[in-house]
């Protein structure tokens, strides 16, 4: 605590304490409690409840609400900024917004909540109990938080019993542990159980009677103070001729020996505990008085008897969770105990009332939930349309499993015909990006039956469509559209769901679906003029596909432009627009980058970064867009800030999972910047870290990943190696029809690779990317073309191509290409002029290998050693 205090640059702290229940996790906090606040500090507490882990953001809630609850609404949104309207809604102090919310975005919301309310409650202590029953959005949180603490002023601690939960909440458990380390609780020795008897008995408890405590309890913390409570209530002497009464008094001091507890207080009482348990949180006396069917009067008696029997206690105000609960249970495993003391058909009953009551209270569908998801199915359709309700509320704060927990339980009930598809279709909305497996299940199902038609049913085909592809089942997602584009006669839905079916294959790297693709997509665009999104978006991939196949790079552009509105993106295809989703305007964007439109294409992309910080978007959309600027930085030789972007890519990446496209992506592009860079022992390095290498994704990558990778085995040495990953990128570009010389640069780099073993070969393929970057006609793509032609001549011809190609590069926006091109010039024509203007170049663009190409070359040039 001292070091806490010592200033506000102290640093954070993590303390993960794990043991089995009763070891002592909450009367540990309770001290620590004890000691932060005799230190000065603000204490912060919440609780994880064995039957509250349906409830998203629970432990959160009780974390921060006190504090943002004490501050005026103008005061909360002062301290949380920009974040406000994204944790806001998830910590229920602020309306949640149309459509559904980003998770991870909420989740970031949620940690910089912490770190800035930190500075005002400085010095701050959290303490989270009972961790392993967290909801699965606040352990999320949690994970994330735990790895901020670092530069952050705040001391953690976290109990938690193992091997209470699996799956994915396991795993952030252990994230949670993994950053601090775990302290393990063991049970008190014998003599230790002999000191706490004889501080609750008083001195004279003799040797023999504390042994047998200790017997009796295992060392059990919990279990040892309620049996000496039970012993001073019984008024048992503590000596060695008593001591044979302990077993029977321990049997009732918890478990089964509740029930026979609350019912020596009579049935009232063991049904207002009941009730208490079924709420678990929030827990008033006039929300149980309902809910026990009883008079308020009834229920201050009870409330009262259940406090005298260490049952219920009055939370301190001080550290009230933010509910406006006026009860809570003495301890966790007695709350426990108390719910599955109810029998199972009244628990089932009484969870119904309560969601009834909760419903009532106007606490809204998403509290009465869970309650909902325990009452047994029964053809109800209010209830189901209650769980819809609350799964749209779930999805509008960012919990998606909670979403879903509510429509597959609706699913149970079930629907009436009428509502069946409807329910699908919504699940399968819910789990579009978490569970694409189960997403295609659900949705197939719904186009299946009578009732989803109209803009339903096609918006269900996309995202089914959509499925697929994050399932990698690319050919899938194709036949999907394309068969129901086949049950429309010609019209805008039929367009729409055609342009649907050419962006699934536009993304595809493997051969191309559909015969005369290209030709078709070609057809249909013809006749477009941009007056509706699907005639944007054919010109879009139109424009895409004429760049990928390296078509003559003014009709790219004459496209793209078309699909424009006063240059900006229109309604519909906007970077957060989720009726066609992203792919479209990167595809838009990558077309001018890859035409030497560089201005356009880094607009584009800076727009992209722009719009998905201010929604909140915090996941694989923002990393894709920081990759994407870092492609811009790099196409323009801003080979620094290219490395920045993309490794903050990467990171973003790297919570939303590997092996997915956008990973790609971010990989590809930063191995391609280092080894410009001249950096090639890290571009090894991250390559072998994030596993950049065969087998490729089934969505194109751009730049070419076999490129990128080729040109990595050939600067580390592997060259036979490199040269056969090179002709596979030949051979995976003829299949696909890419032929952009700039887009999939293997024919350069494998000509120069030959040269000496097979100068034929290697001067076919440059005649071969001449052509090409000619029939492109791009400055960029000629200038490289004639960068490689210079490399495989001698004499006074490598001087005329090289400088050749310098004139084009300096036309081009590519402006390490043009450095590369100037010091390869000034070598073959041994101009120290040449190579000064090559080496400032190389500096300017953070080219460090090329840059000490240039002045070795200069050293040479000036007859220096």
């Amino acid at each position: 605590m001292e070091t806490l205090r010592a200033d506000r640059a102290s640093a954070g702290g993590l303390l993960v304490f794990q043991g089995d229940a009763g070891l002592g996790k909450t009367a540990l906090l309770t001290e620590t409690r004890r000691i932060a606040e005799e230190h000065g500090c603000a204490v912060w507490s919440a609780r994880g409840g064995e039957i509250l882990r349906s409830v998203p953001f629970n432990v959160v809630r009780q974390l921060l609400q006190p504090a943002l609850l004490s501050l005026l609404p103008e005061e909360a949104r002062e301290y949380l900024g920009d974040w406000y309207g994204i944790a806001g809604p998830a910590l229920g102090i602020a309306e949640p917004g149309e459509g559904h919310a980003d998770p991870q975005a909420v989740c970031d919301g949620l940690v910089n909540a912490v770190r800035r309310l930190a500075g005002r409650e400085w010095p701050l202590v959290l303490l989270i109990d009972d961790a392993h029953w967290a909801d699965e959005e606040s352990l999320r949180w949690l994970a994330a938080f735990a790895e901020s603490l670092d530069d952050l002023s705040v001391l953690l601690v976290v109990t938690r019993r193992s091997g209470e939960v699996s799956g994915e909440s396991a795993r952030l458990l252990d994230a949670v542990a993994a950053a601090a380390g775990v302290s393990d609780l063991r049970a008190l020795s014998p003599d230790a159980t002999a000191e706490l008897t004889r501080t609750a008995l008083g001195a004279h408890a003799d040797a023999p009677f504390c042994r047998e405590v200790w017997a009796v309890t295992g060392g059990n913390p919990y279990d040892a103070v309620e049996l000496l409570a039970k012993v001073r209530d019984s008024e048992l002497e503590p000596v060695e001729s008593r001591a044979a009464e302990l077993r029977d008094l321990n049997r009732s001091a918890r478990g089964g020996g509740l029930v026979a507890r609350l019912e020596e207080l009579g049935i009232d009482a063991t049904r207002f505990a009941w009730a208490a348990a079924i709420l678990g949180t929030g827990i008033s006396v006039d929300l149980v008085a309902q809910l026990a069917t009883m008079s308020r009067e009834e229920a201050v008696r009870c409330a009262q008897l259940l406090r005298a029997a260490r049952i219920l206690t009055e939370p301190d105000p001080a550290t009230a969770r933010g509910g406006d609960g006026d009860l809570e249970f003495v301890h966790p495993l007695i709350a426990t105990a108390a719910y599955h003391s109810i029998p199972d058909a009244l628990r089932t009953a009484m969870h119904g009332i309560a969601a009834q009551v909760v419903a009532e209270s106007g606490r809204g569908a998403a509290a009465a939930s869970r309650h909902l998801l325990e009452v047994h199915p029964d053809d109800d359709e209010e209830l189901v349309d209650q769980l819809r309700q609350a799964a749209r509320e779930h999805l509008a704060v960012g919990a998606p499993e909670a979403a879903r927990r509510c429509l597959e339980r609706a699913l149970r009930e079930p629907p009436t015909p009428e509502a069946h598809p409807q329910v699908l279709y919504e699940l399968g909305c819910a789990t579009l990006l978490t569970k694409p497996a189960t997403t295609i299940e659900h949705l197939r199902l719904a186009l299946s039956m009578p009732g989803l038609e109209g803009e339903a049913r096609v918006d269900a085909v996309r995202r089914l469509s959509q499925a697929q592809l994050h399932n990698n089942q690319l050919e899938e997602a194709v036949r999907t559209v394309e068969a129901e584009a086949a049950r429309h006669a010609p019209g805008p839905t039929r367009l729409k769901l055609h342009a649907m079916q050419y962006m699934w294959e536009g993304l595809h790297a493997g051969e191309t679906i559909s015969p005369r693709r290209s030709e078709r997509l070609a057809e249909l665009a013809a006749g477009c003029t941009g007056r509706d999104s699907s005639e944007r978006a054919l010109l879009i991939l139109r424009g895409f596909d004429a760049m990928a196949r390296g078509e003559n790079a003014e009709e790219v552009v004459e496209l793209c432009d078309r699909a424009l509105v006063n240059g900006r993106l229109a309604p519909g295809l906007g970077w957060t627009d989720t009726e066609w989703g992203v792919e479209l305007p990167l595809m838009l964007a990558s077309a001018y980058a890859y035409s030497d439109r560089l201005d356009r294409a880094e607009a584009l992309y800076n727009e992209a970064l722009r719009a998905y910080e201010t929604a909140g978007w915090s996941g694989g959309h923002l990393a894709l867009a920081h990759a994407y600027v870092g492609l811009a930085h790099r196409r323009r030789g801003r080979l620094i800030e290219a490395e920045a972007s993309l490794r903050e890519s990467l990171r973003i990446a790297e919570r939303v999972g590997r092996g997915l496209p956008l990973y790609w992506t971010a990989t590809c592009n930063l191995v391609d910047t280092l080894l410009a860079r001249g950096h090639v022992e890290e571009a090894q390095a991250v390559a072998e870290r994030y596993e950049f290498a065969p087998p490729y994704p089934a969505t194109i990558v751009i730049p070419d990943p076999r490129s990128v990778r080729g040109r990595l085995l050939l600067a580390t040495g592997r060259t036979k190696e490199g040269v056969n990953e090179l002709e596979a990128a030949e051979k995976a570009a003829a299949v696909r029809g890419h032929h952009n010389p700039v887009m999939v640069p293997w024919a350069a780099d494998l000509s120069r690779a030959l040269a000496a073993e097979d100068p034929a070969r290697a001067a076919r393929l440059a005649a071969d990317v001449r052509r090409q970057a000619e029939r492109f006609g791009t400055d960029t793509a000629i200038g490289e073309a004639l960068r490689c032609a210079a490399v495989l001549e001698t004499g006074q011809r490598a001087v005329r191509l090289a400088a050749q190609a310098v004139a084009y590069l300096e036309a081009s926006p590519c402006q390490y290409e043009h450095a590369a091109a100037r010091v390869e010039f000034g070598i073959a024509s041994r101009s120290a002029a040449e190579l000064e203007r090559g080496l400032a170049l190389a500096v300017s663009c953070g080219a460090d290998g090329l840059a000490a190409q240039a002045r070795g070359a200069l050293r040479s040039a000036h007859g220096l050693l």
